[in-house]
């Protein structure tokens, strides 16, 4: 470990009068892999959309490499090394699985990917970049598919590559194995662990317990827009706060496979 990479002080996102997150402090330390559980309308995802820039904090700040970037637009944090998935899975219907990928990785205008149609900018080290997410998601065999024919489990790794494809310091995954069978989410968690060796931290949040517990080092808890518990999944698994948040014994048989 190196230190903290992201840093969430007291962190406070208001949406008419109603406190969605309210004083959340959080730290991902770079090198790790940290989980962010909770129960729906927790105040998941309004935490990674403050983080990276697509809703303005009420209070609090947001640090990333020590410096602060709450102020930051989304293409500045991403700019910096910070890149995120999305819940809605939007890929490029007509465009094949590398292209896809090649989108994330290379516009740096809107009309960019538009001329890239007509006339391809294949840059080596963006090519290598694409390449490189490619292989690490294991989607290097269907590169030339187009989405249509993937099954659920690759598209959403597909959205995983394209953020990857920025070269991300840290990527925030946004319930990647949302919709995912048990098979395709361990598959995936082990995917996700891999990016470690290659320097990406990562920071993942999603409603299956039991890749969470899996594939985290470090997990967080947030309830009602509050961090109610924080520690190891061995900690997590056994808090009563978060068995009481997941509702009693379903929730802890879940906790336990």
């Amino acid at each position: 470990m190196n230190g903290p990479l992201l840093e969430a002080e007291d962190l406070t996102v208001t949406f008419g009068g109603l406190h969605a997150n309210d004083s959340v402090n959080l730290t991902i330390e770079e090198g790790s892999f940290v989980g962010l559980i909770g129960p729906n309308g927790a105040g998941k995802t309004t935490f990674i959309d403050a983080v990276s820039g697509f809703v303005p904090l009420s209070d609090g700040s947001v640090h990333f490499g020590g410096d602060r970037i709450d102020g930051l637009k989304p293409h500045e944090r991403v700019g910096l090394g910070m890149s995120r998935t999305f819940q809605q899975l939007e890929l490029f219907e007509d465009l094949s699985v590398r292209d896809n990928v090649r989108a994330a990785a290379e516009p740096s205008r809107w009309w960019d990917v538009l001329s890239d149609l007509v006339h391809p900018r294949r840059a080596p080290q963006a090519t290598a970049q694409i390449e490189w997410a490619l292989e690490t998601l294991g989607l290097t065999d269907i590169a030339a598919e187009l989405p249509s024919a993937l099954s659920h489990g690759q598209r959403k790794l597909v959205g995983a590559a394209r953020a990857l494809a920025a070269e991300p310091r840290l990527v925030l995954l946004d319930e990647p194995a949302a919709g995912l069978d048990t098979t395709e989410s361990r598959a995936l968690g082990l995917r996700l662990r891999t990016l470690l060796d290659h320097g990406i931290t990562v920071f993942l949040i999603d409603h299956d317990m039991g890749l969470v517990l899996n594939v985290c080092d470090y997990i967080y808890v947030l309830d009602f827009g509050t961090i109610i518990a924080q520690g190891s999944p061995s900690e997590v698994r056994s808090n009563p706060a978060v068995i009481s948040a997941y509702l009693g014994s379903a929730a802890s048989e879940e906790m336990n496979q």
